[in-house]
């Protein structure tokens, strides 16, 4: 069976190839599924800073993908958008 570690990691990558592809939503919800399984490793070792830093990071993350929901990036990838 897959470690919580291997399984974030394929998470971690699955992202990386969404934000390559422009997909940043779906890579968001991607790294966020990876941050649960880094928690989950956290917690099966007792880790509780561990755990707290990638609950902050999660945390990080989740009013950055509220920000760009809404759009009130500043902001665009688009390249002709750019300023």
């Amino acid at each position: 069976m897959p470690s919580f570690a291997i399984i974030g990691g394929l998470l971690l990558n699955v992202g990386a190839f969404l934000t390559y592809r422009g997909k940043i939503f779906e890579a968001v919800w991607a790294y966020l599924v990876a941050d649960l399984c880094w928690i989950a490793m956290a917690w099966e070792r007792n880790d509780g800073w561990g755990m707290l830093f990638i609950a902050i990071g999660i945390a990080f993350g989740l009013l950055a993908f509220r920000r760009m929901h809404r759009g009130d990036m500043e902001k665009s990838l688009n390249k002709d958008e750019r300023g």
